[in-house]
This record gives C-alpha cells, sequence and structure tokens, in this order.
C-alpha cells in the first residue's frame, strides 16, 4: 500500500483546570478532528502547522472539556498532491474516526477530498482552497468554505484596480483548478467592468524562476499583471517583477491571493503599494489583536491570516453545532444545524452560513503600507474599504449550487 506521508502533529484531549457548571453536558462521543494542510511546502506558512494551532484554540474557548465534550485534533501533510490528500482523507474516515476534515490548501486537493466526504457523509470545513466551485458547481450537503474564495478576491481586487485605470490585463496562473478559478473569475470581473483580458500565461506550481513568464507579461503591455497563483509562488513572482523593474515601468501587479504571511516574506520595501482582497486581519479590534498574540507564541512568532482565521472559526461553529445537537448524527445533519445557525465568535465576528455552504462575512480591500508607516511587528495593512457580507461574496443566484432552489 502506498505510504500516505501522513505527519501526526501533538494531537490530544483538551481539559481546562477551573470546570465551570453547564446546564447540559454533552452526552454524544468524542471527536476528531484532522487538519489536511500543506505542512512544509509553498502553502506552510499560509495555513500548515498554524491551522492545527487555531483549530487547538478554538476548542478551548469554545470551553468543549467544560461541557463534556472531547475532542481531539490531528495533522496530515497532503504535499499538494490530490492523490495523496485523497488517500489520507479516505484511511481517516474509513480507519481513523476522523469525523471532520479542516483547512486543505490546494483547490485540487480540496475538490477531491469534497467529493470523499459527500460519500463517507462526513463534514469538511475548507478554509485554505480558494476555488469557488466548493460552493458552486461543485457543492455538497456535507461542504462549508470559510474565509475567502476565488470569486471574492477576484471581485474586490479586479473591480477597485479597473476602476482606477487598470483596464488591460495579463494573467500568470498557477496551472491547477486553483488558478483556472481564479483567473475565470477575475476575468469576468474585469470585462463586467469594462476591461479587457490581453492573454495570460500558464505556470507550473513551486515555481522558483518566474522570468520567462514575466517576460511574455512584460511584452502585453498590459497595465495589471494578475497574480493568479499563492504563497511561494506569489513572493518569487512579486520578487522577480521588482528585479526586471517592472512596476517601475509603469504596469501594476495585481496580487490576487496575497496572505499576511507573504507581505512578511517580501518585506515592506518590496511589497509596499500592493493592493488586493483580504478576508480577515488581525488588527481590526480588540478580540483579532489578542488571538494574533497568542496565535504567534504558539507559531514561532508568525502572525495569523486569514485561513487561520477561518480555521478558528470553522471548528468553534462546528462545535457549537455538535453541542447544540447533543447526539451522534451524520455528517449532512451537523451541517445543516451550522447553516441553521449564526456563526459568531471573537475572531471573526458574525456571519452566516448559506445553503450553498458559503460562510459569508464582511472582507476588506487593503494597501500594503510603506515602511515608514508601519509603527509595530506585523503592521502592514491600511484599510482601504470594507466590503459587506452580501456584496463580498458571489450571489447565490449565480453560482450553480444544486442545493439552491
Amino acid at each position: 500500500m502506498k505510504k500516505l506521508y501522513q505527519t501526526m502533529l501533538a494531537g490530544a484531549f483538551l481539559a481546562v483546570a477551573a470546570v465551570p457548571a453547564y446546564a447540559q453536558q454533552y452526552s454524544g462521543p468524542p471527536l476528531k478532528l484532522g487538519v489536511l494542510s500543506d505542512m512544509s511546502g509553498l502553502y506552510a506558512d499560509l495555513s500548515g502547522p498554524g491551522s492545527v494551532i487555531a483549530a487547538k484554540l478554538a476548542i478551548e474557548d469554545f470551553g468543549a472539556a467544560a461541557k463534556g465534550m472531547k475532542v481531539e485534533v490531528i495533522g496530515g501533510d497532503h504535499q499538494n498532491k490530490a492523490d495523496v490528500g485523497a488517500s489520507i482523507a479516505r484511511q481517516w474516515y474509513d480507519q481513523d474516526g476522523v469525523d471532520v476534515i479542516l483547512d486543505v490548501p490546494n483547490s485540487a486537493v480540496a475538490l477531491a477530498v469534497n467529493d470523499i466526504t459527500k460519500e463517507k457523509n462526513k463534514i469538511f470545513l475548507n478554509s485554505g482552497a480558494a476555488s469557488s466551485d466548493l460552493t458552486g458547481s461543485k457543492c455538497t450537503p456535507n461542504t462549508i468554505h470559510w474565509a475567502y474564495d476565488t470569486w471574492m478576491l477576484a471581485n474586490g481586487t479586479g473591480k477597485a484596480l479597473v476602476k482606477q485605470g487598470g483596464d488591460t490585463w495579463f494573467f500568470l496562473t498557477a496551472d491547477y483548478a486553483f488558478g483556472y478559478a481564479l483567473e475565470r473569475d477575475t476575468s469576468a470581473v474585469v470585462q463586467k467592468e469594462g476591461g479587457k483580458v490581453a492573454g495570460s500565461v500558464r505556470v507550473p506550481l513551486n515555481t522558483q524562476d518566474f522570468s520567462s513568464f514575466l517576460l511574455q507579461a512584460q511584452a502585453s503591455k498590459a497595465k495589471v499583471i494578475g497574480l493568479a497563483n499563492a504563497g511561494g509562488d506569489t513572493t518569487n513572482s512579486i520578487k522577480g517583477a521588482a528585479e526586471f523593474g517592472i512596476t517601475k515601468a509603469g504596469q501594476k501587479l495585481a496580487g490576487l491571493l496575497v496572505d499576511i504571511n507573504d507581505v512578511h516574506a517580501l518585506g515592506l520595501p518590496v511589497a509596499q503599494g500592493l493592493t488586493f482582497t483580504d478576508g480577515w486581519y488581525w488588527d481590526t479590534n480588540d478580540d483579532t489583536r489578542k488571538f494574533a498574540e497568542r496565535f504567534s507564541k504558539l507559531n514561532n512568532g508568525k502572525y495569523p491570516g486569514k485561513i487561520h482565521a477561518g480555521v478558528y472559526s470553522s471548528v468553534y461553529h462546528y462545535l457549537k453545532a455538535v453541542y447544540a445537537i447533543n447526539a451522534k448524527a451524520d455528517g449532512a445533519t451537523v451541517v445543516k444545524k451550522m447553516k441553521e445557525l449564526p456563526t459568531e465568535d471573537s475572531v471573526m465576528g458574525k456571519g452566516t452560513v448559506r445553503v450553498d455552504g458559503r460562510q459569508i462575512h464582511p472582507v476588506y480591500l487593503v494597501e500594503v503600507k510603506k515602511p515608514e508607516e508601519s509603527k509595530k511587528p506585523w503592521d502592514y495593512y491600511k484599510i482601504l474599504t470594507t466590503i459587506p457580507a452580501d456584496e463580498a461574496f458571489r450571489p447565490l443566484k449565480d453560482g450553480g449550487c444544486s442545493l439552491v432552489n
């Protein structure tokens, strides 16, 4: 049997020192959550081990142990390979007693896990993958999509840049499901706003040298070069563009999926001025700042991004639904309860889960600060606009989800 490359990460039952009295004590079976992520590759800082930390903090803050709930968290590394991710998912569901799979950056892996989860009638709470197909043509009664998606990113950033005069685009697109979805959704927004797409080039995942691809983008003379990639691919393409003097020559880079950890890796001298849409920012209120401080102490000083916040919020809401049911229930039944209850926690605030599985909340159009504007560690964003929840995500009628009447 093919080795699964599974990384087990300190899964432990959580307890609290002082146990308050609750009117209701949970009487269902123990719960097991699996964080399936990129633990050491190009998406590791955006999700990875930090997502395990976020899940455990959510369990602690929900007071699971005090409510009689035994919750275990394990981690696995899908290595950005759909076959590896699918094998781990099947083993977790069939042999290891996992009830819920969390995170899953990489849309190809997430779409595979999405199908397996429906087949096994378990639960998939996605925060890491971006493809809007998870709540569109590929929606299921067992999956909820947290934090962000390609439609949200495209709608926020694409619309803003076209309105600023960026009416011709050329895309550097990651050559797999995520990149295709992000280019598709952004192209639709650009054209709707009156812009044109001059062309695109598909770039293999985890590319180190973007020279030839950037030269094609430069030769297109498009006003905006759309980076339909993420993680290390985004930072490498931005560094390459700086070396070629592309932005100094007048073309603008659109980071369509940029995370605060990308900005940290680039440094403000390189990243300053980048405009993009983000689903969450740590420095928005006292609660998010407290969460970021706790998280960073457990994550080698690295601050949380939107994926980590999404993992936290999804776990917190899952526990709320299970506690409300207070019985052994199949995956679709728990997800149905999650859709009935409003989402609310100290990290992502208030929101709702729609019938298509899309969790909606306000998001931000941000600009990266100049070095002299940053006053403290990880003080990287200027929030230009808050996009309301009902505008930030694709309308229900446009997604093609079979769950929508």
